[in-house]
């Protein structure tokens, strides 16, 4: 996070715990009385450490490591009490956290090592406090949300790690799959063309036809690779779409002159009077509605109905594009839109993995139902623009 974000994201948990000038003032009075017990508290702190394996683990040095972490401990101890709580300071503990996920610490152990810093304290400032108990308890109770307060950012460092993490995982698991589509999509091709070149290289004989012949199923095959390649590299590269308003209607028109459905196949187009402009990217969506269109029309080999039917709600429209193929089983229903995934026997798996992507860069969704037998309906949800410039094809 940025260390601007990092301080408004700590002022924000300062107004949720109710920090007042009444605590930064009890907190200065506490640090005098504390101060001169930094020492013991810190030993204990790391002699407690010593004494959980999964917390000694992370002590990977020994001793010389653990004496330059009671350094660090001091320091945050006196800047605890300090009361500076500005950008500087947030990225520091911010920093603490990472340095926690950075050794290997578990945020469990943290957590415990916190709260027994904080009943060392609460300890320390009692035995030595002269006041009122009134004033006393005032006092800890704003000890325990500034310590609350640092947790928070503690962990918060904790949480960003782990999402990074995350992500770097399920890349690294898309890549695998990816990389494990690809070498099935090309090996096909690659195994056609490599018995193709045996036959032209040790055939005795060969006539013309023949040569010509395995010729033209090498070309094929290098369109077919050359396709997949391209397809993945469409899929990787789709740009963020330019939102402009839209007329709906004008598009899907467009999109059913670019992807003819063949004469067995009746259309029919069920556009809502209220539906408003939606805000898109104009060559996206024609992607969006031209991979959907086409499935209908190959899940409709004998013939059959494709059916779009626009509905308007509040800030976004829905469009169903629906047919009554063979349907979708339940076991391959959640799978259609994963990236190389397939139900056809030539199909490489990534036009609704491309268009799911588009719709959800456009801020929409995309979801499906499917009865085998009957057909599947597929939903496209589109936000609705909120001014009045003039919409394309309007």
């Amino acid at each position: 996070m940025l260390p601007d974000d990092l301080l408004r994201h700590y002022r924000d948990l300062q107004s949720y715990v109710g920090w007042t000038d009444e605590d930064e003032q009890r907190i200065r009075i506490a640090g005098s009385l504390v101060a001169p017990s930094f020492g013991l508290l810190i030993k204990d702190f790391y002699d407690e450490v010593v004494r959980h394996p999964a917390a000694e683990a992370v002590i990977r040095e020994g001793a010389p490591q653990i004496e330059r972490l009671k350094l660090t401990l001091a320091t945050w101890l006196h800047e605890l009490f300090n009361c500076e709580y500005d950008v500087h300071y947030v990225v520091r503990r911010w920093r603490v956290g990472l340095r926690h996920v950075e050794i290997g610490l578990d945020q469990t152990y943290a957590n415990a090592a916190m709260s027994r810093l904080r009943f060392g304290l609460a300890k320390v400032l009692g035995s030595t406090w002269l006041g009122e108990s009134t004033e006393l308890l005032a006092t800890q109770q704003a000890l325990n949300k500034l310590i609350d307060l640092d947790l928070s950012i503690i962990e918060l460092a904790y949480q960003t790690e782990f999402h990074r993490r995350q992500q770097q995982t399920d890349r690294l698991a898309a890549i695998g799959q990816v990389a494990g589509g690809v070498a099935h999509e090309v090996r096909n091709p690659l195994n056609v063309i490599k018995t193709s070149v045996y036959f032209l290289l040790n055939a005795k004989n060969a006539t013309q036809e023949k040569v010509v012949t395995h010729l033209h199923r090498i070309e094929r095959q290098v369109e077919l690779a050359d396709q997949v390649v391209t397809a993945l590299n469409d899929f990787a590269r789709l740009p963020v779409p330019e939102m402009l308003p839209l007329e709906l209607e004008p598009l899907l028109q467009e999109v059913l002159e670019l992807n003819p459905v063949g004469d067995r196949i009746d259309v029919m187009m069920k556009m809502a009077a209220d539906v408003r402009p939606i805000l898109g990217d104009w060559q996206q969506l024609r992607i969006v509605f031209g991979n959907l269109i086409r499935n209908a029309r190959d899940a409709m080999p004998q013939g059959g109905s494709l059916t779009l039917t626009t509905r308007q709600f509040n800030d976004h429209v829905e469009v169903d594009v629906r047919d009554t193929g063979a349907g979708i089983c339940s076991e391959d229903l959640g799978k259609v839109m994963e990236p190389l995934f397939s139900t056809k026997t030539r199909g490489i798996g990534l036009g609704l993995s491309i268009t799911r992507a588009i719709v959800e860069k456009h801020g929409g969704q995309l979801s499906v139902v499917s009865q085998v037998g009957e057909g599947t309906t597929f939903t496209v949800r589109l936000q609705t623009r909120s001014d009045d410039r003039r919409a394309p094809g309007s």
